[in-house]
């Protein structure tokens, strides 16, 4: 049985579920004007996956990907305590010459 081929300029569906969301702090404002962008990726995401799956997305060459796991903080409602979600960020820095809008949509 023959696989079905992926049509031109299609983008592999894992790619978006490696890339959450843009991280959009005044610290990551000033990130940009370095050629560098952060997202929120997924908890198991590894730098190659963040790599491929950024280059696929939105077209760029990347040069650098540094990530951080920021631990959730306790808190509490009611008087009983809880942890909020661990969070993955990656820093990914372009290649020069190069940006990422992140205001308007995949």
């Amino acid at each position: 049985m023959a696989k079905a081929k992926k049509p031109e300029g299609a983008v592999d569906i894992s790619h978006y579920d490696v890339i959450l969301s843009p991280h959009i702090t005044e610290k990551s404002t000033l990130l940009s004007e370095h050629n560098a962008v952060v997202f929120k990726v997924a908890p198991k995401a590894t730098k190659p996956q963040i790599k491929a799956a950024v280059e696929a997305l939105f077209g760029v060459d990347v040069t650098g990907v540094n990530t951080i796991t920021a631990k959730g903080k306790t808190k509490r409602w009611r008087g009983r305590p809880y942890v909020r979600s661990d969070v993955k960020k990656a820093v990914v820095t372009l290649a020069e010459g190069q940006s990422i809008d992140i205001t308007t949509g995949i």
